[in-house]
């Protein structure tokens, strides 16, 4: 039996273990420290956005911009449904409901013409995913978020580093969140961030993340807050996952690239599509079987065999139990968000595997592939 070759692992080196010491040794393992105030600079400079607010994990960053943007019982928030359930849940914890649109064949994300055709009296915002690391079209969705006065947020926990025409994911909406899981491409366990260029939005941000406390005066709450601060201990290990960001980064687009090659030698399984106002962040390299549902998850139990470990793509949330209320009310058809949840999976993706991890798993895709 072929030793496994997991669908994703952090890449930790001796100095995340470093700054951890650090961490331990300076006594702040808590909300502050040295850590905190590090990420903040290097997570602004890596998103070109002009504040970084670190907090506890992804679903918190979504949680804390949404309530910082008024959004509450009432409202309506238009989400992709080809995506991680935490999106939808963010807004259904503000007591508003998601309004669940297609996404498009051609980059995976929201289609702006479904977006517009959904919005109605009661929508307050749009959330972006950068779903498997391609950008959304921001500019089309900007321009929708704009002639109906409405919030314009990015979901960018899969797609660090993308950029869509140019500019950086982070800088794109009027608030953007990323998630520090295990398995993204800059990991700290648990962790998140919330960047902005609207500085009032940043401070709001900071009030609520700190369980309302005014910054100005300890121990006066203004508001109901939330307790989503990041500690420095995660802040350390993220710190420097940023710092070894390039190595990683190359890493993983080596190991697209040997994907790219076998693919494209490969019948009946097709690459994720770039865009050519977009660069993809290498998060988990994602294929589409056209052949449906059956054969994609034949071709993954047969890679399991050969110790190779997969992940199918996301279960559309317009079809989980949650959420079967609000999508027999409110929902249309969702072909294109249909067709790629049954027919997409994930190969592993990590720069911390080696040449022969990488070789096991293009050896097993041929082997499941042209063995029929």
């Amino acid at each position: 039996m072929a030793a496994r070759v997991p669908v994703s692992r952090p890449d930790l080196g001796d100095l995340e273990l470093s700054n951890v010491e650090r961490a331990v040794t300076s006594s702040w393992i808590s909300s502050s420290g040295e850590f905190l105030e590090q990420l903040e600079e290097r997570f602004r400079a890596a998103t070109g956005t002009e504040h970084a607010i670190p907090v506890s994990n992804g679903t918190v960053a979504l949680h804390l911009a949404l309530v910082a943007l008024g959004i509450g019982p009432g409202d309506e928030v238009i989400v992709p449904s080809l995506t991680y359930i935490a999106t939808a849940n963010a807004v259904h914890y503000t007591g508003a409901t998601p309004v669940f649109a297609d996404v498009t064949a051609s980059d995976w994300g929201l289609d702006p013409a479904h977006v517009e055709s959904l919005v109605s009296p009661r929508t307050r915002a749009i959330i972006a995913v950068h779903l498997y690391g391609h950008p959304a079209d921001m500019p089309a969705l900007r321009a929708v978020a704009d002639r109906h006065g409405l919030a314009l947020v990015e979901d960018a926990a899969e797609a660090p580093f993308a950029t869509c025409h140019g500019q950086l994911a982070g800088s794109l909406g009027d608030v953007a969140t990323f998630s520090f899981y295990g398995n993204k491409i800059v990991s700290s366990g648990e962790g998140g961030a919330v960047t902005t260029n609207d500085a009032a939005l940043a401070a709001r941000m900071r009030l609520l993340r700190g369980q309302g406390m005014d910054p100005n005066r300890r121990y006066y709450f203004p508001v109901v807050g939330f307790n989503y601060r990041m500690t420095n201990v995660a802040a350390a290990i993220a710190c420097a996952q940023l710092a070894r960001a390039d190595e990683m980064l190359d890493a993983r687009r080596a190991i697209y690239a040997r994907y790219d090659r076998a693919v494209a030698e490969l019948p009946g399984l097709v690459a994720q599509p770039q865009q050519p106002w977009a660069t993809i962040s290498p998060w988990l390299y994602p294929l589409l079987v056209p052949a449906g549902a059956g054969e994609r998850d034949r071709l993954i139990d047969a890679l399991a065999g050969h110790g190779v470990e997969t992940r199918p793509f996301f279960i559309p949330i317009h079809r989980l139990p949650p959420y079967l209320d609000d999508s027999g009310r409110l929902l249309a058809d969702l072909p294109v968000t249909d067709r790629l949840s049954s027919e997409g999976f994930n190969l592993p993706t990590s720069s911390s595997l080696t040449p022969d991890e990488v070789g096991q798993v293009v050896a097993a895709l041929a082997a499941v592939v042209q063995g029929g």
